[in-house]
């Protein structure tokens, strides 16, 4: 500690005088290697080169804004002077600057202004912000929130058909309560689409007996259901008017994407995309991409398809509210299973295993029939 005029002044390598609590480490650093992936920060239009945009992954939060270039740019969303979040500041020049004292950081997060130091000022390596390896793609603002070094040694998830003729698409977001593996499990669970959608989905009234094979890959859960009178909602006289027989299928990607298939022949069909973007162990924001493709009916779907996927979403919130509610009641999940679950224990082993940082063995591939009632 030194003195300026009679006062102290206190480096930032210099303790203060209380001892501060201690401060457990955030969500980024205590996940295994769940951190080392890419995680959807923002829509691309989020993310301007007028206003900073705000966003939280693994409890981390980022800061997002476009450079000279136009690439999007990922900063955490914090001064290096008072703490201080960035995203309340302005942009310019490609630079953003903080709201509090006008420290000023580039697209590579290096402090390039500081007003208060004038003609004084120049750049220091020390003064740097962390930035995160970014990505776009299909409309997403991808961020890598592992070592950056290794961000090079995958892509983000290829959302399916985007682009593709004769396909059309919509994005939704949606806060959700839930730890990630929940939330996965809950976009894969079909016995509950006939007590969560009644009257959506399916009945529990007309409960019928399926099959489904379910394989776990070093990195992937695929499930494919054999039951060729089954049928969702309205698809029987809207989407599928000519009566054939549905396959559907659902996939799990690690470490938090899922995609439900429901296809009607080769030709028409839709396909849900979830990616959930953790946000605190109990919370996540989910981009959701809806991919169809009905010939001529394409304009009809595009125009009934959102509120219908809207409401049934908006279910799925309110279970998840409950779910996660007696979770953080009971601290423990103390799950009994059923056959249908064998899904849902292939994807926790997968998730387990990262989050533990992959000690010892991982899961073992699987190959499996089971046999359920929805």
């Amino acid at each position: 500690m030194s003195t300026l005029q009679g006062l102290p002044v206190f480096s930032p390598a210099t303790p203060r005088p209380s001892q501060a609590p201690e401060v457990r480490p955030i969500m980024r650093f205590r996940s295994g290697t769940l951190h080392e992936n890419w995680y959807v920060a923002a829509l691309s239009g989020q993310v301007t080169d007028r206003k900073p945009f705000a966003s939280t992954v693994l409890e981390e939060a980022l800061v997002l804004f476009r450079g000279k270039d136009g690439e999007a740019v990922a900063l955490v969303d914090r001064c290096l002077h008072r703490n201080a979040a960035l995203s309340e500041g302005d942009l310019f020049d490609g630079c953003i600057g903080c709201p509090y004292h006008g420290w000023t950081y580039d697209a590579t997060g290096t402090c390039v202004g500081v007003p208060s130091e004038g003609d004084a000022f120049c750049v220091q390596e020390s003064r740097r912000v962390e930035r995160f390896p970014t990505r776009e793609r299909d409309g997403f603002v991808w961020v890598y929130m592992g070592t950056p070094e290794r961000a090079d040694e995958r892509e983000p998830f290829a959302f399916p058909h985007s682009g593709e003729e004769g396909w059309r698409s919509y994005t939704m977001l949606t806060p959700f309560a839930g730890d990630v593996t929940d939330l996965v499990e809950n976009f894969m669970d079909v016995p509950h689409t006939a007590f969560v959608h009644a009257g959506w989905f399916r009945k529990a009234a007309a409960a019928k007996r399926a099959e489904a094979t379910v394989e776990r890959t070093r990195d992937a859960v695929h499930v494919e259901y054999f039951q060729p009178d089954d049928s969702i909602g309205f698809t029987r006289w809207l989407l599928n008017p000519d009566g054939r027989p549905m396959t559907h299928t659902d996939r799990f990607f690690m470490p938090n994407v899922t995609r439900v298939d429901y296809m009607w022949g080769e030709r028409r069909g839709f396909v849900i995309t979830s990616q959930i973007t953790p946000i605190t162990p109990a919370k996540a924001m989910v981009y959701t991409a809806i991919t169809f493709r009905f010939g001529v009916l394409n304009g009809v779907a595009r125009r009934l398809l959102p509120p219908y996927t809207r409401t049934v979403i908006n279910q799925d919130v309110r279970i998840m509210e409950v779910q996660t509610r007696n979770l953080e009641r009971f601290g423990v999940r103390r799950f009994h299973g059923t056959e249908a679950d064998v899904i849902h224990r292939s994807i926790e082993a997968l998730r387990d295993h990262a989050a533990s940082g992959g000690e010892g063995p991982p899961p073992e591939p699987l190959h499996t029939r089971i046999v359920f009632w929805m």
